[in-house]
């Protein structure tokens, strides 16, 4: 039957049954965080919940993300729909039945537990990702666990474990406050120290003409201020809402997150963390138990969302596992020590110690639920796709090695057009229609719109196959130029390349472009890289809409299952490759264009040329299967694919004329 209207506009109709099967009454929305009771026949059996509501529904691209969840009085998932995204960033053209299948997954999944985003594993509770859209399946992931335990916290839900009967924090709650709001409240403490009571505590700890000494006595020798980020309340008004909803999402649940913030002379940090480890200059303490702070919790802070926040000379996050044993309902001590050196030369120090008890506002009584530990959400996308990993390992150390022995491979023509064929069918088959690994300039748009909108590695991090190809490409681009990528490890080329040498072994006759007006179409695919990044600093979701000049998307990522009209365009570029080989590459590709663009910093020639190359000889340059040789000999490295064809004939002594006119001892040292 249908449902009655909810208040505070909770989705209706379809969305609701489906998020909650078997509800025939849903109630207004209310609490906090916000959620609906769902009931049958006057029986509640649950919740009904916006992600958006409880989150504030920002994905990792900062756009609208929603999904309706249904969550059961047994902690486990009645249903989820997918309400609302926007993320051009995440997608890369994955169609929304796919994204609605990965929601539904978690219908029966019990948010108590650890859910694992990957193939089944025994005694495991898992979702199976999206194909070819990693990064989509951990946002969706985050958003779904993350709202729904935030419910299951504030309602008390019989999955809590009984042990556990002391006060907890309110984790969820939130309401926008300032800087100076949180200061008052006590919810950020502050510890100042000036030069005078700097030196005078290093003179009482033995340390000889202490640096304190030296500054004004009034003057501010080290300012710190502490915070437990971990409740909504605190975390989200400093970090921003989906930074914080982030960083729980791929920590360990029952983690916490201390801020630190510092001015002043003195620096909390240091600088021997980075060779030890450890914050020596920091100590948590709680009770009996004293907790280091380490380079492995931390987490840097690109900008506080505060209003009113200070400028601060440095910031920093730590992430403290449960393990750790901090009680974040209790109130614990942070020392901070001002090391010197002692009158008999060894170390010594001062230590400051600042009191923090959590903000009696935020302390609640009730349960906590118990929920198993999980790691960061890039950490499992790794673990999960290692045998992809290990295999394009192997992949990208075999075309290293052949690059490094090209020469030797390319005197053996057959065995250099076995390897080129079988690496060009590997990197389409493989790479591209099997693991979905097709860079394309939506990856460059999106790191530039991270950089315009708060840089952080994890988004990229989630693709692990693409982070490691684009690091890869990122090197070689040094050493060989963009024929690394662009001849070897792009899928689309690759297709393009083996149509082209089947229909020339059918007979279509080839088109040859004359060198001039091929040296004139040219820079129409810097036009369209240019147009692109132009378009990339407005209006993100444009941009990505004009990134459909690649047909990347269509041809390999989605294997053409689209719509007509993209299935058209990329056949049209197909077709016309067939006539004229890598048409695409040479005159429209924005990925091409942007990779060319660096492509005159490699550190080595590793194409070598005869003097005849180009006067009188052009065998090489008509041989070249994207006419990167110019009339007179000279190889273009920005349209250079490194395919090693014109190593072939430099080393053929029955083709090449220069090696023709030479005496046959003479042959083995030719070349520049």
């Amino acid at each position: 039957m249908p449902l009655p209207l909810a208040a505070a506009g909770l989705p209706q109709g379809e969305a609701q049954r489906a998020a909650f099967p078997g509800a025939d009454h849903v109630g207004p929305t209310e609490g906090h965080p916000p959620a609906a009771m769902a009931f049958q026949g006057g029986v509640q059996l649950g919740w009904l919940l916006s992600t958006r509501q409880v989150l504030g529904g920002e994905g990792y691209g900062g756009r609208s993300l929603d999904v309706l969840v249904g969550l059961g009085m047994d902690c486990r998932v009645a249903g989820a729909v997918l309400l609302e995204q926007h993320e051009p960033i995440l997608m890369l053209g994955i169609p929304p039945a796919a994204l609605g299948d990965f929601v539904r997954g978690y219908a029966g999944l019990d948010i108590a537990r650890s859910i694992r985003i990957g193939p089944a594993a025994p005694g495991t509770q898992s979702v199976q990702a999206i194909s070819r859209a990693t990064v989509s399946s951990h946002a969706l992931n985050d958003a779904i666990l993350g709202a729904a335990r935030a419910v299951a916290r504030s309602r008390g839900l019989a999955c809590a474990t009984p042990e556990s009967r002391g006060p907890r924090l309110d984790l969820d709650s939130f309401q926008p406050e300032g800087w100076e709001a949180l200061r008052a409240d006590g919810a950020i403490a502050r510890l100042g120290i000036t030069a005078a009571e700097a030196a005078a505590a290093l003179r009482r700890a033995g340390v000889a003409d202490p640096a304190a000494a030296l500054l004004p006595p009034a003057a501010n020798y080290a300012t710190l201020y502490v915070a437990l980020a971990t409740p909504a309340q605190i975390g989200a008004n400093l970090l921003g809402r989906a930074e914080h909803a982030r960083l729980l999402a791929e920590a360990a649940p029952g983690s916490s997150l201390v801020f630190l913030g510092g001015e002043g002379a003195w620096s909390f940090k240091g600088t021997t963390w980075v060779r030890s480890g450890v914050f020596e200059r920091l100590q948590l303490v709680q009770g009996e138990r004293t907790i280091p702070l380490t380079a492995a919790g931390h987490r840097p802070v690109t900008r506080l969302r505060a209003e009113g926040a200070p400028e601060l000379r440095e910031t920093a996050l730590f992430l403290l596992p449960p393990e750790a044993g901090l009680d974040p309902a209790r109130p614990w001590r942070l020392d901070l020590a001002i090391i010197g050196r002692g009158a008999e030369g060894g170390p010594a120090m001062a230590l400051f110690p600042l009191t923090y008890p959590p903000p009696a506002r935020l302390l609640l009584p009730g349960v906590e639920p118990p929920e198993e530990r999980t790691g960061p959400a890039w950490h499992l996308a790794w673990t999960s796709q290692s045998g992809k990993l290990a295999v394009l390992g192997l992949a990208l150390l075999a075309l290293v090695t052949l690059l490094m022995l090209q020469h030797p491979v390319a005197r053996r023509p057959r065995l250099w057009r076995t390897l080129r064929v079988g690496g060009l069918a590997f990197t389409l088959v493989w790479l591209g229609w099997y693991a979905g690994a097709q860079l394309s300039v939506v990856n460059l748009l999106a790191f530039i719109a991270a950089l315009r909108d708060g840089f952080r590695w994890e988004p990229f991090l989630l693709d692990p196959l693409g982070f490691v190809l684009w690091a890869f490409v990122a090197v070689t681009l040094l050493f060989w130029g963009r024929g690394v990528f662009c001849g070897w490890l792009c899928p689309f080329g690759a297709l393009q390349e083996l149509l082209n040498l089947a229909a020339r072994r059918l007979g279509l006759p080839q088109a040859r472009i004359p060198f001039a007006l091929h040296e004139r179409l040219w820079p129409v695919k810097y036009l369209v890289f240019l147009g692109l990044l132009g378009l990339a600093l407005g209006p993100t979701a444009l941009a990505f809409t004009a990134a459909e000049v690649e047909p990347f998307k269509t041809a390999i990522i989605l294997r053409f299952l689209r719509a007509p009209p993209f299935v058209a365009y990329a056949l049209a570029l197909l077709a016309a490759g067939l006539f004229v080989e890598r048409f695409f590459c040479r005159y429209l590709c924005p990925l091409g264009a942007a990779l060319a663009l660096p492509a005159r910093l490699g550190i080595f020639q590793w194409l070598r040329r005869h003097r005849q190359c180009g006067a009188p000889c052009q065998l090489c340059a008509t041989s070249c299967p994207v006419q990167a040789i110019h009339p007179e000999g000279r190889i273009n490295p920005n349209e250079c694919i490194d395919c090693l064809k014109c190593q072939t004939l430099y080393h053929d002594r029955r083709r090449c004329p220069a090696l023709r006119a030479r005496p046959l001892p003479a042959a083995a040292g030719a070349g520049r």
